[in-house]
Formats: structure tokens, C-alpha cells, sequence
């Protein structure tokens, strides 16, 4: 029998499109194969026994329908159950892609890996070969979830510089800032660039978009003095904030999705595709700590200038 789990995080590092090119993979390899994303409201059920396959989609539909998104995730995981009773001997995957944010807290994410793991430990049936993966770009689930050894925690990053994300931007149509540019405003997220693209490459759309999207004015008014020094220091060296005084004021950075702390090694087989850099503060790339982007940090710039001014 075989295995396979894991969460993944960075947010709009390109993670969806990974997995929906992981579905097709999986199912070229005979696996009979169910995805769901509850936040973006989208199913896929690449399942052979058309009752299973018809009955997962109704309950998707009623759950949409009703709002309660929470229950999309659990619905792909009873009829895994049920595929891997029906198929008996036969090779499974579920991957759950954006479920911890409407999961109901950090404690709810942790149960559900925890049952993703029991579906391999502790299978209703015999099987060839099971894959399970939660993926997702929520910091907060993820320390919890990696607290405990049953969790096998791999980290997806941006894409590399002269990898994909110079293929993606050649692919851009019409005029836009040179590459130089560009790479230092997103640091190789696909998802940025999109966005720049959508707006018309407005540098302060973007920025203004975070501040007010994640409530940056109101959250920076709550922090005391020393906090804010702290937080303007991390603006040029992140790794600052993995501290006994700055740590505190990183976990709320986490929750905001703002930064992340990223292992220490860069060890190809702790990430999936590239690490990243060992340092690059000109990204906001440290060693320990990283900015989401370097827009994700310049946001944070503008609201504390605002306020400081």
C-alpha cells in the first residue's frame, strides 16, 4: 500500500493550478480521483461508479445552495470513504484545496488532516494506493496542523525567476513594465501578475487594495509603540520579527497573511518545485521570515507612513 499527504502554502503562488493539473495526472495514472475547493465553489469527481460520482455532486450543489461551504470538504471526504469501500483494492485521491478558511478555526483544520490521515491508517477497505492532500495559503491553520507528527508539511513557494514566471510574463498580450520590473513588484507570484495585468499594471491599485482588504489602517492603530518600530524594521529585514519580542507581533502578521515563517533549509525535497532564495531582502525574502510579496510588504509601508506623517 502507499501513501501521500500534505499541506501547502504561499498565497496565489499558483498552488490551484498545480493541483487541477495533479487531478488530470492522477487520473492518467488510474486513480480514481475527487477535488474540491470550497472557497472558489468548485468540484471535480474523476469516479468511475456514476451513483457515487451523481450523489456527490447533488450534496456539492445542495451545500453551495444552503451557503454552508464548510460542509464541501467533509462531503469529499465521505465519498472517498465510500470510493475506497466500493473499489476494494483499487488506487484513491483526495485533494482539498482552500478548505481551512471556512473550516470553523484552526482546531477544525487540524481534525480534518487528521481524518485524511485515517482514511490511509485506517482504511474501511484494502487498497492499492491512496493520496491525500489539503493544500492551502492560510498561515494560522498551518502551525497548528504542523504541531502534530501525523501532518507531512510541504511548502510551495513563488515560481523561479527564469522558470515559469518569465514563460508567464512573455505570454502577457500588449505593453507592460520590463521584466526587471515586474519580478521585483511580485517576487514570482503568478497571481499578482495577474492582477497588475487586470489593472493595468497600477502599482497603487494593487497596494491601496491590500490596505484596505486587509484592514491595515485599523490594525496598525492597535499596535503599541515598540511594535511599530518593530514592524518598520521588519520592512527592510523580516527575519527580525523570529525574536522573543518580535514573535508575537509575527503570528499576528500570520493571521493576516501578510508573512510567513518558512523553514530554515532549502532542501529541494521539503518544497514543492523551487525554495526560495537563502535571503533576498530586496523581495523581503529572510531566512526565517518572508513577506507574502514585496506589494504584500509595501502595502504595510504605505499604512504606516500614513499614520506616521
Amino acid at each position: 500500500m502507499g501513501r501521500g499527504s500534505g499541506c501547502l502554502w504561499t498565497e496565489g503562488c499558483g498552488k490551484t493550478a498545480w493541483l487541477l493539473q495533479s487531478v488530470e495526472l492522477l487520473r492518467e495514472l488510474g486513480f480514481e480521483v475527487v477535488y474540491v475547493n470550497p472557497v472558489n465553489r468548485l468540484a471535480l469527481a474523476e469516479v468511475g461508479i456514476s451513483d457515487l460520482r451523481e450523489e456527490f455532486f447533488r450534496l456539492i450543489k445542495e451545500a453551495i445552495t444552503q451557503n454552508e461551504l464548510a460542509r464541501i470538504a467533509w462531503i469529499a471526504y465521505n465519498v472517498v470513504y465510500d470510493l475506497i469501500k466500493a473499489t476494494r483494492g483499487g488506487k484513491v485521491a483526495i485533494i482539498v484545496d482552500d478548505a481551512f478558511q471556512i473550516l470553523g478555526g484552526v482546531r477544525e483544520s487540524a481534525l480534518y488532516v487528521k481524518a485524511l490521515l485515517n482514511l490511509i491508517e485506517y482504511p474501511p477497505e484494502t487498497y492499492e494506493r491512496i493520496v491525500t492532500v489539503a493544500a492551502t495559503s492560510e498561515g494560522a491553520s498551518l502551525r497548528e496542523i504542523g504541531r502534530h507528527r501525523w501532518a507531512d508539511l510541504l511548502a510551495m513557494w513563488n515560481m523561479s525567476r527564469e522558470g515559469g514566471f518569465r514563460q508567464l510574463y512573455e505570454q502577457i498580450p500588449g505593453v507592460k513594465p520590463n521584466f526587471d520590473e515586474v519580478w521585483r513588484l511580485t517576487g514570482g507570484n503568478p497571481k499578482l501578475l495577474g492582477r497588475l495585468y487586470e489593472i493595468n499594471w497600477s502599482v497603487d491599485d494593487v497596494i491601496n487594495r491590500f490596505v484596505r482588504g486587509k484592514e491595515l489602517i485599523s490594525f496598525i492603530q492597535s499596535l503599541n509603540k515598540d511594535d511599530r518600530e518593530l514592524l518598520m524594521k521588519a520592512l527592510e529585514d523580516p527575519d527580525v520579527l523570529m525574536s522573543r519580542e518580535g514573535i508575537p507581533l509575527m503570528n499576528k502578521l500570520i493571521e493576516l497573511n501578510l508573512i510567513i515563517d518558512i523553514p530554515q533549509w532549502r532542501y529541494d525535497y521539503l518544497w514543492v518545485d523551487v525554495p526560495p532564495p537563502e535571503k533576498d531582502l530586496e523581495l523581503g525574502i529572510g531566512k526565517y521570515v518572508a513577506w507574502q510579496t514585496p506589494l504584500h510588504r509595501e502595502a504595510v509601508r504605505k499604512a504606516l507612513k500614513g499614520l506616521t506623517q
